[in-house]
């Protein structure tokens, strides 16, 4: 069997993939996409699937220049007609989150009223018919990087004067309603395949916007939990987490979602807004985290499903690639 070739710069995420991989003696290649290259005419590479698990975040470690480039090195294995997870349109929308919101709006489902913008000289009067609170988000992000709150037009009008925001590599940012979260939590539902894996309930403390799942560290009873990733630099963030079955209807929602965004695997997150309980989806990402401590907070080990997808992908597996980049 050739190898399985895993796409990742980040150097904690994904020790748990890896033990599975070994556990399993599935032959794999790790590929640095922060120093990296290919030629245009060469014949297709001797893998068995390709894993992007590049992450939008990796600007924060020194690999901006690994960003844009693995736009240009999916489109290249698609050409070569290579068996891809998260392929180029996945990331595509993975690395905007104004299009992942115009994704949304095609599809007619709910989420947080947004504006975009490329200069801070903007701002105000893109703010116009917004209710506030509101936030800057960088198109690109990831981890919570690169957003700020603004209370007020004034507060808003002020950050915009004194030319300290920063609108992230793109130089595109939305600004975008923050939403009451009814309860005090965020749902994040994780797909494996285009279908429904598992939910969570991310409880804020309003101190983070952070909520990558294998940062947190504590039940919503208060239970320590072992965390599986972040290792490194996973922050204390305070985030409580419990495992939760959203309504059918909002399951059917998010595979909509995923699949119309060729994700194979990812994350989407949801928010009840307070004021009118209405159901916003803010979030759409095809680089999952599983949450720590899986087997205490879910009751299973989705790195062993996620193998399990793995192995029929490397096959070939009609069942398991019938939706993807239909």
């Amino acid at each position: 069997m050739s190898p399985i070739a895993v796409y990742h710069e980040h150097p904690d995420w994904f020790r748990p993939l890896f033990v599975e991989l070994d556990r399993r003696d599935i032959p794999y290649t790790r590929i640095d996409p922060t120093a990296h290259r290919f030629a245009i005419e060469e014949a297709k590479p001797d893998f068995s699937l390709f894993f992007n698990r590049m992450s939008p975040s990796a600007y924060l470690r020194g690999g901006i220049h690994a960003i844009f480039y693995t736009l240009n090195y999916l489109k290249h294995l698609e050409f070569l007609n290579l068996p891809i997870i998260n392929g180029y349109k996945a990331w595509t929308f993975e690395t905007s989150k104004a299009l992942q919101l115009e994704l949304l709006q095609s599809l007619g489902f709910g989420y947080p009223r947004s504006r975009v913008v490329n200069h801070v000289s903007q701002l105000v009067a893109a703010a116009e018919g917004l209710r506030f609170p509101v936030v800057v988000k960088a198109n690109i992000g990831g981890s919570g990087a690169g957003i700020t709150k603004y209370d007020t037009l004034e507060a808003l009008r002020q950050a915009a004067q004194e030319g300290g925001l920063d609108f992230g590599v793109d130089h595109t940012a939305l600004l975008q309603e923050f939403i009451p979260a009814r309860g005090g939590y965020i749902t994040r539902v994780e797909t494996l395949g285009g279908k429904f894996l598992y939910a969570i309930r991310v409880y804020l403390t309003g101190e983070t916007f952070n909520l990558c799942p294998a940062d947190i560290c504590q039940t919503n009873t208060g239970v320590e939990l072992v965390r599986n990733a972040c290792a490194l630099d996973a922050p204390k963030n305070g985030l409580k987490v419990e495992a939760y079955t959203p309504p059918p209807a909002v399951i059917r929602i998010i595979e909509t979602i995923v699949q119309a965004a060729g994700i194979d695997l990812g994350g989407i997150e949801y928010i009840i807004d307070d004021r009118d309980g209405e159901i916003l989806y803010y979030d759409v990402n095809a680089l999952s985290n599983f949450v720590a401590d899986a087997v205490n907070v879910i009751g299973f080990n989705p790195h062993e499903k996620l193998v399990d997808y793995l192995e029929k992908r490397a096959g070939i597996n009609k069942e398991a690639t019938q939706f993807v980049h239909a």
